[in-house]
């Protein structure tokens, strides 16, 4: 990545939309500790600015490298309706991966064109709600084509334009969890199946053709896609060149990062559009490859950086060796530090400016996994006080759990200087209120 600049520290939160004012954190200009005593903690704390700024600053350079294009939001990243209807109101699509984001999306008002489904280990069930809503199917194997076809007879549904997910075995991400592409990766069909695979769809009666690659989650250097650009090209035009092909778009998929740490250089958009749009304007220029819809699929991107969680103190604990703060929000709040030994910026909400002392933050699940931040420097903490998870706006919400029987969080939208309550906290109740008991138990 070159030569990393590191941004002024208070430079850095503010480009995350917070400041301190006398002593108190501030997220998109409200108070946070007043956030946190108005709905309680742990809360999700959504800036709804920051998500229309992110989209607007992408979608200005794309369209400055190529005007005929869609940012499809990878939805998994975060699915609140209000989230997608602030997306859906500044233009984007959105990419699915499972039945339940298309219907989210739907309900969200997005219109059957501006989804694509790009699940894997498809069911019948899934494939049936995407036919009957008219939704774009990307494929991710060969043996899914045939069974796919027989529910578009069965439903009596027009073959329309398919697309097949491209594994160009070279990926890339954060975590080995999150690297999509490769031989031995379960995503998508390799170079030496994609010949058979339009072959297959142009005979069993699809019309128009897009094809699509996804190398992982969490990309922050550029050049990370390189390789795999230029083999996925590599495989389009012998797509073309073979069986005759043009395609209605070609999508690159999404993984571009956030910078989770004051160290860490935001990704160069400039230098990443231009990898992975060069290949395809040079193709152009030579070819007649018609000209297709550029299609990329930012979720972390977007959302990522939008978001804060708001947890408050309820033990200071010195055993000796370390001092730990033990927190009300844990992994069942927050998986990413357990799940992927992920690093979340955490900053106390008063006092930013007194001596540091170092601190584990703890969460109250029965795990020892459950440390949210291992050695973080921060001012004398006490009980009762507040702190703040930065960038939990992408996969965040979307992996909480009731682990330990502990409902879920509440989240709240700012906009405007004001605050508005998105999702209630769940209550015991709710953590039950779906079992059935049999008879002869009661």
């Amino acid at each position: 990545m070159g030569l990393i600049k590191i941004m002024e520290y208070d430079k850095w939160l503010k480009e995350k939309s917070l400041d301190y004012k006398d002593g108190v954190l501030y997220h998109a200009g409200i108070n946070t500790i007043d956030l946190a005593k108005k709905y309680g903690t742990p809360l999700y704390v959504v800036n709804e600015e920051l998500i229309r700024k992110r989209y607007q600053h992408l979608k200005t350079f794309l369209s400055s490298h190529y005007e005929q294009n869609e940012i499809h939001y990878a939805v998994k990243a975060n699915s609140h309706l209000a989230v997608l209807k602030i997306l859906k109101s500044e233009g984007a699509s959105v990419d699915c991966s499972s039945v339940g984001e298309v219907y989210a999306c739907l309900k969200a008002g997005f219109t059957p064109d501006k989804i694509i489904y790009t699940g894997n280990m498809f069911t019948d069930d899934d494939f049936r709600f995407a036919v009957k809503n008219d939704i774009l199917v990307n494929l991710d194997s060969i043996s899914q084509l045939p069974r796919l076809a027989k529910i578009y007879a069965e439903l009596d549904k027009q073959k329309d334009t398919i697309s097949f997910r491209i594994n160009p075995e070279f990926g890339a991400g954060h975590h080995s969890h999150t690297i999509t592409a490769g031989k031995d990766i379960k995503f998508g069909i390799l170079d030496n199946q994609v010949i058979e695979a339009y072959s297959k769809a142009k005979n069993l009666g699809f019309k128009s053709f897009g094809t699509h690659i996804h190398i992982g989650s969490g990309i922050l250097d550029p050049i990370d896609y390189d390789k795999a650009i230029n083999k996925y090209f590599t495989i389009i035009m012998k797509l073309a060149d073979r069986l005759d092909l043009k395609f209605d778009f070609i999508d690159y998929g999404g993984g571009l990062g956030i910078p989770y740490k004051q160290t860490q250089d935001p990704i160069d958009i400039e230098r990443y559009l231009d990898i992975i749009l060069n290949p395809f304007l040079k193709l152009m220029n030579k070819e007649d490859f018609g000209s297709p819809t550029v299609k990329i699929e930012p979720g972390r991107y977007l959302v990522g950086e939008s978001t804060i969680i708001l947890t408050q103190i309820n033990t200071i604990k010195d055993n000796g060796y370390k001092k730990f703060a033990g927190v009300d929000a844990g992994f069942h709040t927050l998986v990413r530090p357990t799940m992927y030994g992920s690093y979340h910026h955490i900053i106390s909400c008063r006092n930013p400016n007194q001596k540091k002392e170092q601190y584990s933050i703890a969460g109250p699940i029965c795990e020892s996994g459950d440390i949210l931040g291992e050695a973080r420097m921060l001012p004398p903490l006490r009980e009762e006080d507040y702190l703040a998870i930065l960038d939990a706006g992408a996969y965040g919400f979307t992996m909480t759990s009731v682990y330990n029987s502990r409902p879920r969080p509440a989240e709240i939208l700012l906009n405007d200087g004001k605050s508005y309550l998105i999702r209630e906290k769940e209550t015991l109740e709710d953590l039950f209120r779906l079992q059935k008991i049999p008879k002869h138990l009661k």
